[in-house]
């Protein structure tokens, strides 16, 4: 197994500690190896086999944990007269009803040390804080960032140029790297995982009647990544196609979506204003590779695949991420970490003044010192603009997590 160290590195601080870890993403992310490889770190450490239990409720094996009941009976078995340092991973937990009464129990008994994995964030939005408020952190896992793409694909960094080609087509999901790296046969598996997605974490938990208006939702937004998005202007949009659908309705199934980890919102902040704007947000996809499988390798949507690399990187590296608005100008992305900032504009190329006007003097607007710059598929584009760095995007992706 290929070491995943952007997340290892986040929770080994937390082994052992009187807190429950869960671990959040879309299906097939790598959540169920990520446990795996802490397993492997719980053993050269000294941990017995004994000590740890894996239920993973992918497996039939785990197939009669069907409630909170059986899950609480099950533990307490398996961990009755074992004495030391014992700790619990449950994949997939929310396949179990009512698991955060047994978790819970778990906790308060102190039974082991507890990590849980979830594809849904309704996991931790709802049954987890009622019942764990302060007592669990959450850490976000996402597909391969472009570098950990690289690794899996054992390709060094002299060959990222041609490597980017198939990330922008393929996407980073680790299952994609079993296979023959053969488009139709990555396509499928790909639709298959968007597919499970769609059906499982969004029409059966949410029990949605109109399946075909639920896929016509989600290929808008994905066709839309990057682009200004309303509730209110996608049901104008199916109305013009002669079918009816309120914006309350468009309003659920797009919040249901984000919820399966399907895409992400992004909130918009007026920089100026220094508030939140309501209403007028964007979506990127969780992976880019959603985007080819549903709509081909299109050159024209290059820029919004660029920008959903982009954001999935800053992301992947622990920023929270706004669009900017600044008067009449918006910047694509204010990353924020700690008390750092960063604002960053992305073009694929900038062949035309009009585009490094368009680029720069957005950027140029803001007056704080924090860094600004602005990236582009341009292998030389030579100079910076009033302290405003230019950087080659594939070079932005390889940076070290600290780089930016």
């Amino acid at each position: 197994m290929i070491q995943r160290p952007l997340y290892l590195n986040r929770i080994l601080p937390f082994v052992d500690k009187p807190i429950i870890k869960a671990v959040t993403g879309i299906r097939r992310c790598g959540k169920s190896t990520f446990l795996k490889l802490l397993i492997q770190e719980l053993r050269s450490r000294g941990v017995p086999d004994a000590s740890i239990l894996f239920i993973n409720k992918d497996s039939l094996a785990f197939d009669f944990l069907s409630d909170y009941r059986d899950l609480h009976r099950y533990v307490t078995e398996y961990f009755a007269g074992k004495k030391g340092k014992r700790y619990l991973l449950i994949d997939e937990v929310q396949e179990i009803v009512d698991w955060e009464k047994a978790v819970a129990g778990f906790f308060t008994d102190e039974v082991a040390d507890i990590y849980l994995t979830g594809s849904n964030a309704g996991l931790l939005s709802t049954d987890l804080t009622v019942s764990l408020t302060g007592r669990y952190i959450e850490f976000r896992m996402h597909t391969l960032t472009f570098r950990e793409f690289l690794a899996f694909r054992q390709k060094p960094g002299k060959q990222s140029r041609e490597e980017f080609t198939l990330y922008l087509k393929y996407g980073g999901f680790p299952g994609i790297h079993q296979m023959v790296f053969e488009e139709e046969v990555i396509a499928q598996y790909i639709s298959a995982i968007y597919s499970t997605v769609l059906f499982r974490d969004v029409v059966s938990k949410h029990q949605v009647r109109d399946v075909p208006l639920l896929e016509r939702i989600a290929r808008y937004l994905a066709d839309n990544c990057g682009n200004i998005t309303t509730a209110r202007g996608i049901s104008h949009y199916i109305k013009s196609q002669h079918l009816n659908c309120s914006a309350d309705t468009v309003q659920n199934y797009m919040q249901w979506l984000v919820n399966a980890f399907l895409m992400h919102r992004v909130p918009r902040f007026d920089i100026k204003g220094k508030r939140q704007l309501e209403l007028y947000d964007k979506y990127y996809m969780a992976d880019i590779g959603f985007i080819s499988t549903l709509f081909g390798d299109k050159m024209q949507d290059i820029s919004g695949k660029l920008e959903n690399i982009v954001f999935h990187e800053l992301v992947s590296r622990g920023y929270s991420v706004n669009v900017g608005k600044l008067s009449d100008r918006e910047i694509d992305f204010i990353a924020e970490k700690g008390s750092g900032r960063v604002y960053l504009q992305v073009a694929y190329l900038l062949t035309t003044e009009e585009v490094i006007e368009r680029e720069f003097g957005a950027l140029e607007g803001i007056r704080d010192n924090y860094l600004k710059m602005v990236l582009s598929m341009d292998e030389y584009f030579g100079r910076d603009r009033n302290g405003i760095q230019w950087m080659n995007l594939i070079d932005f992706l390889l940076k070290p997590e600290a780089g930016v």
